[in-house]
C-alpha cells in the first residue's frame, strides 16, 4: 500500500528550502499535477510527487526559469532521454552568458575607474563629473589621456580592485594576486582554490631543491628558471614534445604517446607537478597516487577544458596531497607557472643573472 505525505513532510523529504507556499504555487501555476485529496481536504503526496519536486529545485538551482522547467517536464524527456535536453541546456546556457557578458562589462567599467593610480586620480575625477553629460567614447578618451605620461602601478590599481584578503596569509595574497595579473580577471579569485597546508609544503619542497615538473614544454617556458636554479630545483617535462602549442594537442599526446607514462613512474618523492594544459595528465596523476605510485609534494592542476578538467580538478582536491588549482574550466599553463613563481618569489629575491642558461 503506498505512503502518503502531508504537504509539510513532502517539503521537509525534499529539502533545499522548499516551502509548503512554494508547492502550493507550483500547483497553481500547473508545474506540479494535483495532489490526492484526504477526507478532510487535505493534499496527500506519493513518490510520484517527490520526484518531480527533486526534479523542480534541481533545474530551478541551475538558474532556469519556471517556463522553462514546464516545457522540460511537459516533453517527458528529463531523465530518459538526455539528448532532447541538449536545445533546452543551450538556450539556458546562452541566457546565463548574455548575463555574466553585460555583468563583466559593468566590472569592466568599475575597473577602468577602481584600477586607475594616483597619477590619474585629478583626471578621473574630472571625468567622472562629466559623464552624465558626455558620450562613452569621451568619457574613456578624457580618462586614457592619463595612462599615456607614466608607467602603470599595478599593485596599487590591485589594492583597489581585489577582495578582502586579510584572512589569507601574506603569501597566498600575494599568490591570489599574481594570478589575477596573469589573467586581467579580479574574479578568479572566487575559483582558486587552495588546501591547508600548501603553501608550507611547497616552499619546504623548494627550499631542498625538489624535482618540477610541467606537463608541456609551454609549462616549462614560462617558469622562473633563474629563481629555480638559484634553489637548486631541476625542472624537467613530461610530456616532452615541442610541438605542443594547446591544450588540445597536449590532451591528443597523452593517449598516443606512451612516453610520458615512463616519464610519470620515475617522478621522485617530493616533487611539484605542474599541470596548465591536458586534463587527463592530471587525472592519470590523481589516478597514480591513489595507486601509491606517486608521493608528491604539491600539484598545481589548473588544466583547461569543459568536462575532463573539472572531474580532474575535483579528483585532486579529493586526492589527500597538497594543491593550488582552479575550480571548473579556468586555468591554463600561464596561470599554473604564475603560481609556482610566486611560490619562489617567496622565497628568494631575482637574482640578477642568467646562471641557468649553462645547466
Amino acid at each position: 500500500m503506498e505512503q502518503y505525505l502531508t504537504i509539510k513532510q513532502l517539503t521537509e523529504k525534499v529539502g533545499n528550502g522548499l516551502t509548503p507556499r512554494m508547492v502550493r504555487y507550483y500547483h497553481q501555476t500547473g508545474l506540479l499535477p494535483e495532489a490526492k485529496r484526504s477526507q478532510c481536504n487535505y493534499r496527500l503526496y506519493a513518490e510520484s510527487h517527490v520526484q518531480q519536486l527533486h526534479q523542480i529545485v534541481a533545474l530551478k538551482q541551475q538558474g532556469f526559469q519556471l517556463e522553462h522547467i514546464r516545457k522540460l517536464l511537459s516533453t517527458e524527456t528529463l531523465p530518459s532521454e538526455p539528448d532532447a535536453l541538449i536545445p533546452h541546456l543551450q538556450q539556458q546556457y546562452r541566457s546565463v552568458i548574455e548575463q555574466i557578458a553585460k555583468l563583466r562589462q559593468t566590472a569592466s567599467a568599475l575597473e577602468g575607474l577602481l584600477g586607475r593610480d594616483t597619477l590619474c586620480q585629478s583626471v578621473r575625477t574630472d571625468a567622472i563629473a562629466k559623464l552624465q553629460d558626455s558620450a562613452t567614447e569621451t568619457f574613456w578618451a578624457d580618462l586614457d589621456t592619463a595612462t599615456l605620461s607614466h608607467p602603470e602601478s599595478f599593485t596599487e590599481s590591485l589594492t583597489l580592485l581585489l577582495p578582502d584578503l586579510s584572512d589569507r596569509s601574506e603569501i597566498e595574497a600575494d599568490l591570489l594576486a599574481q594570478l589575477v595579473l596573469a589573467c586581467g580577471d579580479v574574479s578568479l579569485v572566487n575559483f582558486v582554490q587552495v588546501s591547508p597546508g600548501a603553501i608550507a609544503a611547497a616552499r619546504d619542497a623548494l627550499k631542498s631543491g625538489c624535482q618540477i615538473i610541467g606537463d608541456v614544454p609551454a609549462i616549462v617556458a614560462a617558469c622562473d628558471r633563474t629563481r629555480l636554479a638559484h634553489l637548486g630545483c631541476q625542472i624537467t617535462t613530461l610530456i616532452d614534445n615541442p610541438h605542443l602549442t594547446d591544450a588540445a594537442e597536449a590532451e591528443q599526446e597523452f593517449w598516443h604517446s606512451t612516453s610520458w607514462h615512463k616519464n610519470l613512474q620515475q617522478l621522485a618523492s617530493g616533487c611539484i607537478l605542474v599541470i596548465g594544459y591536458a586534463p587527463t595528465v592530471l587525472i592519470a596523476i590523481c589516478r597514480a597516487i591513489e595507486d601509491n605510485l606517486l608521493d608528491p609534494a604539491l600539484i598545481i592542476g589548473m588544466p583547461i577544458g569543459f568536462s575532463h578538467a573539472p572531474a580532474a580538478k575535483r579528483l585532486l582536491m579529493h586526492s589527500g596531497i597538497p594543491y593550488i588549482t582552479i575550480v571548473g574550466s579556468l586555468g591554463g599553463g600561464l596561470l599554473a607557472a604564475t603560481a609556482l613563481n610566486s611560490l619562489a618569489q617567496s622565497l628568494i629575491e631575482k637574482p640578477d643573472c642568467h646562471c641557468y642558461l649553462s645547466k
